[in-house]
């Protein structure tokens, strides 16, 4: 009877997986919604492409600076304090952003909301890590996933359609609501507080900042930052390859992307748990080259949803694997440090895709011919990891031999 308990599965959807889920929903609906209309305030308010293109990349610079710094106040400070603080800063910069009359202030609050968006996701990541039960890690980052892609299918439609309707006012109005409503549902997570560890001598500024970042997730960041750069080419610059194809509406490849993203990660999940990393990030990978090769010869609406399943199918399988990963791979006092090292790869990955993709594709002479050499990325994941399992084999048969 004992036995029968033990092996019995931990529960996923207790109160506090709920809580975080709809707390992450909410903040990533925030943030979604501002996506496609900021720039258009922008230059609302006399930003040129400079100055519209600062305003979003001041956001990610932000955001990636502060990531490994909320990473080591998470393990040393606790979860609590830091989630709070975090997203206390994103509804506050959402608040101003109604006030920004010139650009420089809208700047301002940009790289202010960047740190409370590098903050937040890096400690909702970090609780939900706790949260979830190690044997059904898989299954609980991928359904914990859905939140971010709900808000990615939902939000920037919506954010367009209350900008039209009704003005910026009340779009920042309600994105603010929705980022302080997350911030009132975090204060009801229960998970177990990380005290912070004793201290073990003076101060060492050497030792604080190895502290930042965390050895054990550098692998699984380094395989999501080749994913993440074919990401980051595909939303900043799909619009462009519709005009370049003749498509008119390149909306279809995001709602695709988004129902698949839906299908795959929960599935992929239970994958991840019963067979292993090898199991999922093999044949998503394989699905994420295929869609980039598929998306790179779209011609038509049709042929553009199509590559989208495929990228979706392949994009949502291998990111919440590598998360699932990166946790199994770290110690409980060591994951906001490994949240932050995951999640900064990722937001490296798509400025490096934004920056990039457009200059090579002038380069080899269209974005469809860019998008095709992307895949290059694809395969250096397949060829690293297959270089990892073979190095971990043969370390593992060298053991056993001694």
């Amino acid at each position: 009877m004992a036995t029968n308990r033990k092996s019995k599965k931990k529960p996923l959807w207790t109160r506090d997986f709920a809580v975080t889920s709809l707390s992450n929903l909410l903040l990533f609906f925030s943030f979604q919604l501002l996506i496609p209309t900021i720039p258009l305030y922008a230059a609302g308010i006399g930003g040129g492409q400079t100055q519209i293109g600062l305003a979003m990349g001041t956001f990610t610079v932000a955001s990636l600076l502060t990531r490994p710094f909320a990473g080591k106040a998470l393990d040393t400070i606790g979860r609590r304090h830091v989630l709070s603080a975090g997203l206390a800063l994103c509804g506050l910069a959402v608040l101003g952003y109604s006030a920004a009359a010139v650009v420089a202030m809208l700047l301002a609050l940009r790289f202010i909301h960047g740190i409370g968006w590098g903050i937040s996701t890096t400690s909702l990541g970090t609780v939900i890590s706790d949260i979830v039960p190690s044997e059904r890690r898989g299954e609980g980052m991928g359904i914990y996933g859905l939140s971010n892609t709900m808000a990615m299918a939902l939000a920037p439609l919506t954010g367009l359609w209350i900008a039209a309707e009704y003005g910026f006012h009340p779009l920042f109005i309600f994105s603010t609501v929705l980022a302080f409503s997350a911030l009132l549902l975090s204060l009801f997570i229960r998970s177990e507080r990380k005290k912070p560890p004793a201290s073990s001598g003076p101060f060492s500024w050497r030792g604080f900042r190895k502290g930042l970042i965390e050895p054990g997730a550098l692998l699984p960041s380094l395989l999501l930052f080749c994913t993440a750069v074919c990401y980051g080419g595909i939303v900043t610059f799909l619009t462009l390859f519709g005009k370049e194809a003749s498509i008119g509406n390149v909306g279809w490849f995001f709602v695709c992307n988004a129902v698949m993203l839906l299908i795959t990660r929960p599935l992929t999940g239970l994958v991840y748990d019963r067979k292993g990393p090898a199991w999922v990030l093999f044949p998503g990978a394989f699905f994420t080259g295929a869609g980039l090769w598929l998306l790179s010869y779209a011609h038509s609406a049709s042929s553009l949803a199509a590559a989208a399943a495929v990228f979706g199918a392949g994009f949502g399988s291998v990111q919440p694997a590598l998360l699932a990963w990166t946790i199994d791979r770290t110690a409980p006092s060591r994951r906001g440090a490994a949240n932050s090292t995951f999640y900064s790869a990722n937001d490296l990955g798509i400025g490096t895709g934004s920056m990039l993709l457009g200059a090579f594709a002038s380069l080899v002479g269209s974005y469809g011919a860019a998008y095709r050499w992307s895949v290059l990325l694809i395969v250096l994941l397949i060829v690293i990891y297959s270089v990892y399992l073979l190095l971990t084999r043969r370390k593992s048969t060298q053991l056993k031999a001694a």
